[in-house]
């Protein structure tokens, strides 16, 4: 088994986007010191949003929902996009409500699951496609072309049993699926090499709205 750990769980901190027509965003998450309860939100548009009790999602066309009930993002990602920016990333800049250690977010084969702590249960479902909120926080040239193409996108996770995550906590990667399709093959498939798409049909446990979309490129 595999085991890494959680450095920071984050929350958002509401601001104004400077992105046209997105109004306030809670892309702007900071670490809290305190243990945060994670729980299935239900339906993108109309449940509770963010599984992070505390959390918020403002876009929720686009985010939240179950199948991006939590967000994970690697320390070791940010420490190479520093080295190629020339600038300080602190945990929670990309939007995530977990920054972690010694885990191979991207390498997370879809549907595995993560045991987090005593309770907590998590599985890997797509990785973060970046939009123009995304763009305007970062202010780099290119920005979503750049984070595009590198294939670190940090994963979102499905709250598969509910509880308790703080810092600190133990990611023990307990079930891996044999399928191996992982994040950062499915999120090169989808965005920048549709010759990969087929494979991401093998993924039982892909998103149901991602699979549809792959059938439908596939058809065309």
């Amino acid at each position: 088994m595999t085991y890494g750990r959680v450095l920071s769980v984050n929350v958002a901190v509401p601001e104004r986007s400077t992105a046209k027509n997105v109004g306030i965003t809670g892309i702007n998450k900071r670490p809290v010191g305190r243990p945060v309860s994670v729980r299935a939100p239900g339906p993108k548009r109309t449940g509770l949003h963010s599984g992070v009790v505390g959390d918020q999602i403002f876009d929720v066309a686009h985010h939240g929902g179950d199948d991006q009930a939590v967000y994970a993002y690697a320390r070791e990602d940010y420490d190479w996009w520093q080295q190629e920016l020339g600038r300080d990333l602190p945990g929670g800049l990309f939007g995530e409500n977990l920054t972690t250690e010694n885990v191979d977010v991207n390498g997370a084969v879809i549907g595995e699951r993560w045991r987090i702590g005593a309770d907590v249960v998590l599985a890997p479902t797509f990785g973060r496609i970046p939009c123009a909120t995304f763009q305007a926080k970062m202010a780099e040239p290119r920005w979503i072309k750049r984070f595009t193409e590198e294939s670190r996108p940090g994963t979102y996770l499905r709250v598969v049993e509910p509880g308790e995550i703080k810092a600190d906590d133990t990611i023990e990667v307990a079930h891996r699926p044999a399928h191996g399709v992982t994040i950062a093959h499915a999120f090169r498939a989808y965005t920048t090499d549709a010759s990969l798409l087929p494979d991401l049909l093998a993924a039982e446990e892909l998103p149901a709205d991602i699979r549809e979309a792959v059938s439908r490129r596939l058809r065309r």
